[in-house]
């Protein structure tokens, strides 16, 4: 029998702390579902009544398999449990479970309170029991609870047990300060679930010297049953424990998974890296690319040699499948792979080449002579599936850019500010006829690109969903003449993502050929043809 962890969810309370990240309703609406289609046993929405988005998300009921939970204050010192307004919305919140914060540091009770003790524990006494008799299910995170045990293990203990003793499902116990280390946590809670059931004891850690995830790992070997948690390390300052880190490595570590069973699936662990990937998107931010197990570069591989034993047999460079987090392997095609890195990446993108093929050759040489004149391949997957096409005969002549011009102009207004104008006019000619097109942008590339699929003819409609999601600049040596890299991620309707590259010694020039780079992979991948 295998014990069972319960995963909390505080990405939407916690994690709305983190500097840039502002959640709407409808924002939370989408993150609840996507979270409790994952698994998660608790998803903590919110502090209603702190502002009008949480006090509307708990306005009603909602139809979810997790244990929806408020969070706020105990009664606030010098008030009573029916004449507290911010325990009396928390008492009203839609809610399974009702999360409180409570002091457990005696400094904090006397300095940033200024209450006494016992003061402290009757709050906690009476939240809890007033939660109880509504019929929630009651947990309460013990503030700043290592620093408090390291100063006043006595007190920091009374505070977690007289919430327990009040009938508290849990007892969470965090590192609000986010310094605490392993080693530490690990004795710390070993000592606390001798006063407390550890299958009512749960760690929240914070990210401060980066470590939150091994401090809940650490929590869980000393006996604590719940682990806290954010997505993509959201959270105030450094952030809280990773659960994408946390999810897989429950999953799929022995020491963890021939223990404890969890409520993710593996169904639903496929899903990681999208759930991952969608709240990034929802936040307008680029992914991690280096994130341990959904990151782009987690399952990447850039040396011949390793790649060449990954051939072989995955598991000479992975410490786990990438595709049971819904990953996938790559196999960078650069200046420092070889063979097997260009095969590889052949048979990813369905181009069967014989391995004695002497066009593989030349293509690795070409891309070692591309590179050395600064374009990035492992960077543009898409960019290098054209280029190897286009060697092999693969790609169609879908059409011919024969002119572009773009024009920058500013505009004053008598003294009374001035305005700048873009504009591009781009000539195309697919087979016998020539299409000529002019747009406005907020600058020369969002111009250009605008002009560039405005009206591409019979192809426009496969290029209708395309749009660029993101534009990177790379200076690649010094002074006025320097050359330039870009990088332009697209996007289409079915969510695809995929990045294209272009160098030259003039900005425009190198997006334009990373422009249409990204055009023509769209209608390789939609089957158009000439």
């Amino acid at each position: 029998m295998r014990e069972r962890l319960y995963l909390f969810d505080t990405t939407l309370r916690d994690g709305a702390q983190t500097n840039g990240v502002d959640f709407t309703l409808a924002d939370k609406l989408a993150i609840i579902r996507m979270l409790d289609d994952l698994g998660i046993d608790y998803v903590e929405g919110g502090y209603p009544g702190a502002n009008p988005t949480d006090t509307q998300l708990f306005s009603e009921e909602r139809k979810l398999n997790t244990t929806f939970t408020a969070f706020g204050m105990t009664r606030r010192p010098g008030r009573s449990t029916s004449n507290d307004p911010g325990l009396a919305a928390l008492l009203e919140a839609k809610a399974k479970a009702i999360c409180f914060v409570a002091k457990s540091w005696d400094f904090h009770v006397r300095v940033a309170l200024g209450i006494t003790l016992d003061e402290n524990l009757a709050s906690i006494r009476d939240s809890v029991r007033a939660a109880k008799a509504k019929g929630r299910e009651v947990l309460l995170d013990c503030e700043h609870f290592f620093d408090g045990y390291k100063a006043n293990p006595g007190y920091a203990l009374d505070c977690a047990k007289t919430a327990y003793e009040e009938g508290a499902r849990w007892v969470v116990l965090c590192d609000t300060n986010g310094g605490t280390l392993p080693h530490e946590v690990e004795k710390i809670v070993g000592e606390v679930v001798r006063a407390i059931p550890g299958d009512h004891v749960g760690i929240h850690a914070h990210n401060d010297t980066e470590q939150a995830v091994a401090n809940s790992f650490a929590a869980v070997r000393a006996g604590a049953r719940q682990i806290q948690g954010t997505l993509n390390v959201l959270g105030e300052r450094c952030g809280n424990a990773n659960l994408v880190s946390i999810i897989p490595t429950l999953k799929l570590k022995p020491e963890f998974t021939e223990r404890f069973e969890i409520s993710v699936s593996d169904a639903s662990l496929k899903t990681l890296a999208h759930v991952s990937h969608e709240l990034d998107e929802r936040l307008n931010r680029a992914p991690n690319r280096h994130a341990p197990y959904v990151g782009e570069s987690a399952f990447a591989t850039k040396a011949g040699i390793h790649a060449s034993a990954i051939v072989k047999d995955p598991a000479t460079y992975e410490h786990v499948a990438p595709d049971a987090v819904g990953n996938r392997r790559k196999l960078l095609v650069s200046d420092q792979g070889g063979r097997s890195n260009v095969l590889a990446e052949l048979d990813r993108i369905g181009l069967i080449v014989d391995k004695d093929d002497p066009r593989v050759t030349r293509l690795l040489d070409e891309v070692k002579a591309r590179e050395t004149i600064g374009y990035a391949y492992e960077a543009a997957d898409a960019s290098f599936e054209l280029l190897a096409r286009r060697m092999l005969g693969t790609v169609p002549k879908f059409f011919d850019v024969s002119y572009f011009d773009v024009k920058v102009e500013q505009r004053s207004h008598n003294g009374r500010g001035h305005e700048v104008l873009t504009t591009a006019v781009v000539k195309v000619k697919i087979g016998d006829e020539t299409l000529i097109s002019a747009a406005e942008g907020n600058g020369p590339v969002n111009a250009l690109d605008v002009a560039l699929r405005k009206d591409l003819g019979k192809y426009q409609k496969f290029i209708e969903g395309l749009k660029l999601t993101d534009y990177r600049v790379r200076i690649l040596n010094s002074g006025t003449e320097a050359v330039t890299r870009v990088l332009i991620e697209s996007e289409d309707e079915t969510g695809e993502h995929w990045t294209t590259v272009g160098v030259s010694s003039n900005i425009i020039d190198a997006s334009f050929q990373a422009l249409m780079d990204s055009i023509v992979y769209k209608l390789v991948r939609s089957g158009a043809t000439v």
